[in-house]
């Protein structure tokens, strides 16, 4: 059995689809000949916990070593509990201020404890691979140093983009030189970048040219085949068509224009409205209902609130169609919501209101899709139109078997412990 040491700040308990990849991968990777330990943080103030993702792991015997004690945000936040999810408008505020101020992002503080707890560790055991996920890429940047020192390789998970993000604030040029430099720097120590999608793979190759086309290894989201296998649906409203989101909105990909597109079928159609209903589960901001109240659709949502990850499985399975779009925004064609395939392993069709780049080649690829623009109303309406009449007509598209095989879990976590192999063959490990 070989030994990898996973560095990943977001990890059970905390929650959302971040925390999912990388918990996935660590639950799979004994299933290869891999045992993994886990660096991750401690007590944070988050304004998501998921107590049934910590009880994946809880027979497992899997070492979590928890890095406490940072002055990073969240840490500090701690000792008044769980925040709560803020408003976009503070969101963005808070964001930009922690960008002014931190380089690279405000997770600095934990990475450098991360890192002499990792420095000490791979003093005292031999590991054969060093996983990072990222973000916070303040951990690559930080723990990329140490590759040298103990001769591991190492391997960082391009969640999202770093330099070239849609998240991305340069406050003044200087901001910009010294995240590029890091970057640059993190990349040229490491052995293997995985990335999540080829739109993430593509920009780093151009951005980076010392970086070759094998550098840059793609392995997708996916979902939990087991998840989907246990967990039984929840009921479903009867003549009801459930068209469901789950997740959160941000600024790029707010719900109005969908919204807005409803208030014109229940006007135009309001035969077909009526047996319609909107569900969304997880965070529906304040912001977002203000909407819904203004646009008098309170009797067609139903607002879930946030749930853990097995109800959420439990209602995607209990919907008709499953939603989720991205707006038109710089460097928004990386951007791949893991969401996507939790819809395919729920076996549902998908509605995306998506425009050109990752999440639209995702959904196309899944066979199960409808697509649409983000921001025409007339041109959601009437897919919205389209899937209901596919829906009455019994022609809902669902995806392949191929496509269903291709996105478990475990055939990923495979993926990712072949790059780990691969490397050290080259180095001529005789074993393999």
């Amino acid at each position: 059995m070989f030994k990898v040491l996973v560095v990943a700040y977001y990890f059970p308990p905390l929650g959302l689809s971040g925390v999912q990849r990388t918990l996935k991968f660590v639950k799979y990777m004994k299933n290869y000949n891999w045992e993994p330990t886990v660096i991750t943080t401690g007590k944070v103030a988050y304004f998501a916990h998921d107590k049934s993702l910590s009880k994946e792991l809880a027979d497992s015997n899997i070492r979590i070593i928890r890095v406490s004690g940072s002055n990073e945000p969240n840490s500090i936040l701690s000792k008044f509990g769980t925040v709560k999810f803020p408003s976009e408008f503070l969101r963005n505020i808070l964001d930009k201020l922690s960008q002014t101020f931190f380089i690279p992002d405000n997770k600095v503080s934990w990475a450098k404890l991360a890192a002499k707890k990792i420095d000490e560790i791979l003093s005292a055991e031999k590991f054969d691979a060093l996983f990072i996920t990222c973000p916070p890429f303040s951990a690559f940047d930080v723990i990329s140093k140490l590759k040298k020192k103990h001769d591991v390789p190492l391997f960082a998970d391009y969640r999202d983009l770093w330099y070239k993000s849609y998240f991305a604030f340069y406050p003044t040029p200087f901001h910009k030189i010294i995240h590029k430099s890091k970057e640059y720097h993190a990349l040229k120590a490491a052995d293997r970048i995985l990335v999540t999608n080829r739109k993430i793979k593509e920009k780093l190759l151009h951005t980076y040219p010392f970086l070759t086309f094998d550098d840059v290894v793609i392995i997708s989201h996916g979902y939990d085949h087991e998840d989907f296998v246990k967990i039984p649906a929840q009921p479903k409203p009867q003549n009801k068509m459930v068209l469901m989101y789950s997740g959160i909105f941000m600024v790029y990909n707010s719900p109005v224009y969908l919204l807005k597109a409803f208030k014109q079928l229940t006007i135009e159609r309001p035969d077909i409205a009526s047996n319609i209903e909107l569900h969304f589960v997880g965070f529906l901001r304040k912001e977002n209902q203000k909407v819904i109240r203004k646009l008098r659709l309170q009797t067609f949502v139903k607002d879930h609130g946030y749930v853990n990850h097995d109800e959420s499985i439990a209602k995607l399975k209990s919907a008709d169609v499953l939603w989720f779009m991205v707006g038109r925004r710089r460097n928004i064609d990386a951007i791949l919501p893991g969401k996507v395939y939790e819809y395919i392993g729920a076996n549902k069709p998908i509605l995306a209101c998506v425009p050109d780049g990752a999440a639209k080649m995702a959904v196309e690829e899944s066979g199960a899709g409808y697509i649409c623009s983000p921001d025409n109303i007339d041109e959601i309406k009437n897919t919205i139109l389209k899937v209901y009449d596919d829906y009455k007509n019994n022609r809902l598209p669902y995806p392949s078997e191929e496509v269903l095989e291709k996105f478990r879990r475990d055939n990923l976590t495979e993926l990712l412990t072949k790059q780990f192999q691969l490397k050290l063959r080259a180095e001529g490990w005789w074993m393999f």
